[in-house]
Formats: C-alpha cells, structure tokens, sequence
C-alpha cells in the first residue's frame, strides 16, 4: 500500500511539473549577454564620435566648408547623445528595487527624448550658418583633403551603424535606436559634404550652403521622429497592432481557451508589459485555470522573452451571449 501511495505521489508530481513552466525561458547567460552587447553599443559609440568630431573639426578648419561644418555639428552632437546614451543605458539595466518595482527602462526613452533635443538643437544651427553661407559665397580649401577626412568618416560611420543594428536586432533597445538614427543621419550629411568636395575640386563651389541647408531638414525631421517615439514610449503608449495580434493568436491557439479581453500592453526599456482577462470553461477546477494560464504565459515568454506577463481567469459564461450548456455533474 505504501508503494502504491508512493507511485501515486510521484505521479502526481509528474503532471504538477509538467503544468508549471519557468517564468522566463531566457536564460541569465543570454540576458547577460544583451546587457552587454548594449554597454559595448554605447562605448563604441561615444568612441567614434568623438574622433567624427576631431577629424571634422581639422577639415573644417582647413577647407571652411559649410557641409563639413554640418557634418561637425551633427558628430558634436552625436557624441553629446552618446555620451548621454552610455550613463541612460547603465541605469536602465539596473535590476528592479524596493522602489522602482518595474525597473528602471523608462531611462532609455528619457535618454532618446533629450537626443532628440539636442539633434534639433543643431539643426536650427546647420541652418542658420547654411543661410550666412548664401549670402557671403565661400571658397573651399584643399577640397581633396576634405574628401579623404569625409571618406575616413564614412568607412567609421558605416562600421560603427552596422554594429549597432545588430546590438537593436538583439536587444530591442530604444536608446540604441534612437543613437543609431542620429549615425544615419550622420552618414547621410557625410556623404552630402563628400559630393561637395568633389564638386569643389572641379570649381562649382555654389552648391556646399544649400546642401547644408537641406541636411539640417533631414536632421530635424530624424530628431521628431526620436521625440514622438520616446514620448509614446513614456506615456505607455500600446505596442504595435502586429504585436497585440501576434499576442491574440498565442493566447488562442490554446486548445482549452475561450477568448480573451481587456488586454493591455505596454514598453519600458527592454521589458514589455502584457495583461489581459482569460476566458475559461464555468466549471473547471481553480488548479486547472492555474494551469492553463501557465502554459499561455509560457507561450508568451518563448514569444517575447523580456516580456512581464499577468493573466487574470475569468469564466466564459460572463462574456458570451450564447447559452453554455449545462455541466450534469454540477445542476
């Protein structure tokens, strides 16, 4: 008889286990791994720029181009959101405490909203040098020397963008995001202040202020872009509609769900905030909608492995219109 009672238990044990997923499929290695890939991100980050910014500033001092001069602002400012970008990106990985229970992530966001600041900020500059610059036409100096620091840029913009799209591929960070945005605008003035000096070494010197003129619109537009995002991002604007569809779907697909309602979703940081009501059979057993509400949020997690899930069971007679029929067990 105790034997039996022992298989029994051991049974039992079993299928409680095998209802009772991990909280995270992530393991702590990976996680590790992400918070570093986002530290390197940033360290890399502020390392360029701040050469962008000595090489820019020499071949702005040598030729007096207005699209090197852009090119410098854009860098000087890069490297004042990197920097900016390293100590948001530190305190945002901090771990949850006593008094920030949702951790720190809407550091990231706050981070973005004063880059985009700041990137405005040097836009309004860009255009009011590129609107001097039109009135008093400048002869550019030493354009091939121009050209080789522009090249130089390029080669560490382009290495530098790369790295960045993968660490945001890996980590979804809006932080990195937002830094990696600025970089493409970079290169973008970059490559504008390149086709100068080429025109400059063959003589056409009119077009470098209206250039500028134009880069700093790029630019302004990229920094309302970070400003709307990040304010969506702080204001826990809902996740995309892929997003919650992709979310619908999983819930769904288990076989013993009845629907869904009331959910909602938002972003802080790396994490994605994701509650919603699930509709269950009247008559099953508390431990039963405990378990199938595990292996929904175990579906979740292997979907969104950041994500912080909380599932309430409600019974589906509450929210439908059709009649359920009735349990003969329970009259």
């Amino acid at each position: 008889m105790q034997t039996r009672n022992n298989s029994s238990q051991a049974k039992s044990s079993h299928q409680t286990s095998r209802y009772h997923p991990p909280h995270s499929p992530k393991s702590p290695s990976s996680q590790h791994h992400h918070e570093q890939l986002m530290r390197w991100a940033t360290y890399a980050s502020v390392g360029v720029a701040s050469s962008l910014v000595l090489v820019k500033a020499l071949g702005w001092w040598i030729t007096g181009s207005s699209s090197i001069l852009a090119s410098l602002l854009d860098s000087a400012m890069d490297g004042l959101a990197s920097l900016l970008n390293l100590f948001a990106v530190r305190y945002a990985l901090t771990p949850p405490d006593n008094e920030h229970r949702f951790g720190h992530g809407k550091a990231e966001p706050i981070a973005s909203l004063c880059q985009a600041i700041i990137i405005a900020a040097s836009a309004i500059l860009l255009a009011k040098h590129a609107f001097n610059a039109m009135t008093v036409p400048q002869v550019i100096e030493a354009p091939s020397l121009g050209a080789g620091i522009m090249i130089f840029s390029l080669f560490s913009t382009v290495g530098l963008l790369l790295f960045q799209r993968y660490v945001v591929r890996h980590t979804q960070s809006t932080a990195i995001q937002a830094d990696a945005l600025h970089y493409l605008g970079d290169l973008i003035t970059q490559s504008a202040a390149l086709v100068i000096m080429i025109l400059a070494h063959w003589g056409w010197y009119g077009a470098d202020p209206y250039i500028a003129l134009a880069i700093g619109g790029y630019v302004f537009s990229s920094a309302w872009g970070i400003a709307r995002d990040s304010f969506h991002i702080l204001m826990d604007h809902e996740l995309s509609s892929d997003t919650r569809a992709r979310v619908e779907r999983l819930v769904r697909a288990h076989p013993k769900v009845r629907g869904l309602h009331d959910m909602k979703t938002r972003r802080s940081g790396q994490t994605l905030f994701i509650q919603l009501h699930l509709e269950l059979d009247d008559h099953i057993s508390l431990i039963q909608a405990h378990h199938i509400s595990d292996e929904v949020e175990l579906s979740l997690l292997n979907a969104f492995p950041r994500a912080e899930v909380l599932i309430h069971q409600d019974p589906v007679s509450q929210y439908r219109r059709d009649p359920l029929p009735q349990d003969p067990s329970n009259p």
